[in-house]
């Protein structure tokens, strides 16, 4: 079990009250209203605004101390890029999973050109320190031009329908986007992003995980993983 390395000094409520309130934020589509009305229901008075405040603070911390997926050179990677208007301005976030559906990177840039392309595959390179078998996208040409430059050897296969892992990866974040009406900066984005898809990770069974007891001992072990990153273990 690991041991937490979060601190919680000068804030007046408890660990627990604030793990829970940015466990229910990022792990659940819930606004910031509603969830400073369910601490209400517990008797738990806090502002919607002090909810903001921790997770934009305690959701980087607890997101750098989550349980990450060892790479393997194995691997599949399904790259995707889905629009995203901020401030009446086109962006794109870029989105790298694996065959289960695991986030390994996402980035928020203002280009969809192979230079994107290209800045995702670096990125990707540099935090799993290795190749995968093969990368899987959709037709965007600008992947297979920036494969070529970055991993020559790595097999490519370029076919939209074979790309529906990537794809749905982005509608979770969709029904976020609509509950938080909208972003309000890149910056604002990719800090979201960054804990939320580190918590979904932690939470969400992988596909392989078929039967009820399987997701079920996966939650379990899940919840006790995120009480210890977040100092609230019993």
């Amino acid at each position: 079990m690991i041991e937490s390395t979060v601190s919680y000094k000068r804030h007046r409520f408890p660990s627990a009250v604030i793990a829970r309130a940015v466990w229910l934020y990022f792990r659940f589509p819930l606004s910031l209203r509603l969830v400073e009305e369910m601490l209400l229901e517990r008797g738990i008075v806090v502002s919607y605004e002090t909810i903001r405040c921790w997770a934009k603070k305690f959701g980087r911390d607890y997101a750098g101390l989550l349980r990450r997926k060892a790479p393997s050179p194995n691997d599949v990677w399904h790259l995707d890029e889905v629009v995203i208007t901020i401030g009446g301005k086109t962006h794109w976030l870029w989105r790298a999973v694996d065959r289960d559906g695991y986030v390994l990177d996402e980035i928020v840039q203002a280009r969809r050109n192979t230079k994107a392309a290209r800045r995702l595959l670096t990125r990707l390179m540099k935090k799993q320190g290795c190749l995968p078998k093969r990368i899987v996208t959709d037709k965007l040409r600008f992947y297979g031009a920036a494969l070529r430059q970055i991993m020559p050897t790595v097999e490519h296969r370029s076919h939209k329908g074979l790309n529906n892992r990537a794809e749905n990866s982005h509608l979770p974040l969709r029904k976020r986007e609509r509950i938080m009406q909208r972003f309000r900066s890149p910056g604002a984005l990719q800090r979201f992003t960054s804990v939320f898809s580190a918590v979904r990770n932690l939470f969400v069974p992988p596909r392989s995980k078929h039967s009820a007891i399987a997701v079920h001992l996966h939650r379990i072990r899940a919840i006790a993983h995120w009480r210890a990153v977040t100092g609230t273990a019993a």
